[in-house]
């Protein structure tokens, strides 16, 4: 699968303008086809809980007006809040039973509780996620990305035969059909305007069909009003912290932990699909949208209603439609909003037949699982990565589907581990970790980051090098990489370097020769991305940089760039030399 998604016909990137109407379009497209979510959610939690109507219909308002706007605001990016991507928000499935346990244990205060306090933890997970950045790869996300689809699947194929009792036995399977068959062929052969409603026209010749067999719940609409504003049922906060607070608190942190790396998975997916030439993960992107998923988990708790996260399903639709403007977001969000409090709005979407929904949404699961495969090929697969996804995704599939130890696995720890991408993702860092764990001992140095600090850089790469028991040429080709990174990492335009700013130079072995990671205060540019430019004219770009820069690509078998709101981190592998004779 190629990396540039010029490829794949992305006819609008993330920084785009689109046309006005597209834009609604789309965004209504979009908040139509996943609204269902946090109304189902929330509403399977309050009937399983044994909430009252009034409440009930409090918290499903609350959690659609809220994932309305934490989608807006995912797509505006403001300082360190926000992706700057369409991120769709929605309610989150992993929290269910824990959000009946609290509301039977200490009613709906207590949940208001927990949910406030996971959501801080959420701040500060995105506040130090670069301390998190070697088990945060590119395969432990592939992993997550890829696990998503078997996990909800299921879910999915159960609303194929979501029809009235009496319905003929072939018409659940034909609405589906028709809503898939529509949206592949136009997806696959359809250009222009037909690709960009691929989704919507399938969803819709769905319905048709599931309606002339009287599967449109008509009557769902007829009986909803046109507005309605929900009655004040807010349950304030249960601050005595008292046994049931701390029963569930760490249940509550550990799943928290969990749905935050998903939404970062979903972060990394959609910045995927969203430029015509594939780019470095942005994790100042990825920052702002954890940092959204705790402030709409903090307005969630506020409110009393089940926490959210963010979801990939965008990405999916990017691939589609060829639209990755953040504008749809924007879009998206405010239609959520409006559906809040309409009703009427509401029930048209939700009287559309479940085997029409379950047919659009298979569909985007199966571009969302080769998204996850683009992740990792954008990584570099050798056989460690290639070993740690394939292993984690397996067992995921295995818990998922109760064909690993079931009896254990349902009893321990609530069942947490049932779902295929807690217990797969979870095997994937923790292979991640005993990578990093039994590495080679590693060797760091500070130093200003300043040209006046090369000679200290010589001086610790060669002491690295004879410790490793390297001949002259490594030496000598450590010595030039540290040389071009350091030239590399010095801003072009500066004239005198800013006073202050340290870099950490850590050096360790890796498989095949050195790794040199460089850490230093956060910068614009991104010199991964620089370097898959070299080539194209640039008269931004200082001579001096560009030669470093290709000199550095020379010397190096890889160049990672990962950059955060506190620290950028270039970390550069380094093969030793072939033997004379065999070059």
């Amino acid at each position: 699968m190629s990396g540039d998604a010029s490829d794949q016909g992305l006819r609008y990137q993330a920084d785009e303008r689109i046309p006005f109407a597209l834009c609604v379009g789309l965004g209504l497209q979009l908040a139509a086809l996943v609204v269902a979510f946090p109304i189902l959610i929330p509403t399977i939690v309050m009937r399983a809980a044994g909430a009252d109507e009034a409440y009930l219909f409090w918290a499903v308002s609350a959690s659609v007006a809220v994932c309305g706007a934490a989608t807006a605001l995912q797509a505006v990016r403001y300082g360190r809040i926000g992706a700057g991507q369409t991120l769709v928000m929605g309610s989150s499935a992993a929290f269910i039973w824990l959000c009946v346990d609290a509301i039977q244990k200490g009613g709906p205060a207590l949940l208001a509780t927990l949910v406030v306090v996971s959501a801080v933890f959420q701040f500060v997970l995105s506040a130090r996620i670069a301390l998190f950045r070697r088990i945060l790869s590119g395969s432990v996300s592939a992993t997550l990305v890829m696990l998503l689809p078997v996990t909800v699947m299921p879910v999915f194929f159960g609303m194929l035969d979501d029809v009235p009792e009496g319905t003929p036995a072939g018409v659940a399977p034909l609405t589906a059909g028709v809503t898939a068959l529509v949206i592949v062929c136009a997806a696959l052969r359809g250009s222009g305007a037909l690709r960009l409603w691929a989704p919507g026209i399938g969803v819709v010749a769905g319905a048709a069909v599931g309606a002339l067999f009287g599967l449109y719940d008509v009557d769902r609409v007829a009986g909803a009003s046109w507005i309605g504003l929900p009655g004040v049922a807010w349950p304030g906060l249960d601050l005595g912290f008292g046994a049931d607070f701390w029963s569930l608190i760490p249940a509550f942190l550990l799943v928290t932990l969990v749905v935050s790396l998903r939404s970062i998975s979903s972060g990394v997916a959609v910045q995927s699909v969203a430029w015509r030439r594939a780019r470095a993960v942005d994790f100042r992107a990825v920052q702002g949208g954890v940092n959204v998923d705790g402030l709409c988990n903090l307005l969630c708790g506020l409110a009393g209603t089940v926490p959210n996260n963010a979801y990939s399903l965008s990405a999916s639709l990017t691939e589609l439609t060829g639209v990755a403007a953040r504008s749809v977001g924007i879009a998206a969000g405010a239609v959520f909003v409006i559906l809040a409090f309409f009703p009427k709005a509401l029930a048209v979407v939700l009287a559309i037949p479940g085997p029409a929904v379950a047919g659009y949404l298979v569909v985007l699961m199966a571009i969302l699982f080769a998204v996850g495969i683009k992740i990792l090929v954008q990584e570099g697969v050798d056989y460690r990565n290639g070993l740690i996804v394939g292993v984690a995704f397996w067992a995921g599939v295995g818990f998922q589907n109760g064909l690993i130890f079931p009896e254990l696995v349902t009893e321990f720890a609530g069942g947490l581990f049932a779902n295929g991408m807690t217990s797969g993702g979870l095997l994937a860092i923790l292979m991640t970790l005993f990578l990093e764990a039994t590495e080679t001992r590693r060797r760091r140095m500070e130093a200003e980051l300043d040209p006046s600090a090369l000679p200290k850089i010589v001086e610790f790469l060669r002491g690295f090098a004879s410790r490793a028991g390297w001949d002259t040429d490594m030496a000598d080709r450590l010595d030039a990489v540290g040389e071009e990174a350091l030239m590399s990492l010095l801003r072009p335009e500066e004239e005198e370097p800013r006073p202050g700013r340290r870099l950490r130079l850590t050096a360790y072995r890796g498989d095949g020769g050195a790794v040199l990671e460089f850490a230093v205060a956060p910068r614009g540019e991104n010199v991964q991305d620089r370097l898959a430019l070299l080539g194209e004219p640039d008269d931004r770009t200082a001579i001096e940089q560009e030669v470093s820069l290709r000199l550095l690509r020379h010397l190096s078998s890889s160049v990672r760039h990962r950059q955060y709101h506190d620290i950028d981190v270039v970390t550069v592998h380094v093969k030793t030399p072939a033997p004379a004779g065999k070059r």
